[in-house]
């Protein structure tokens, strides 16, 4: 269940984090998304380790 968390917050935040940083250029877009993806892989995993195991 952990992954299928972290996989969402990969997805729903590094789309956010592309959203927002492509508004200034490309490669901004790109290491905004890297950086929110990140985020996502942490809060995933605090969901998916503190409510369901």
């Amino acid at each position: 269940m952990t992954k299928l968390f972290i996989f969402i917050g990969i997805t729903a935040f590094g789309w956010i984090g592309w959203w927002l940083g492509s508004k200034v250029g490309f490669m901004t877009g790109f290491i905004s998304s890297i950086a929110a993806s990140m985020v996502g892989v942490y809060i995933g995993w605090r969901i998916g380790h503190d409510y369901f195991e």
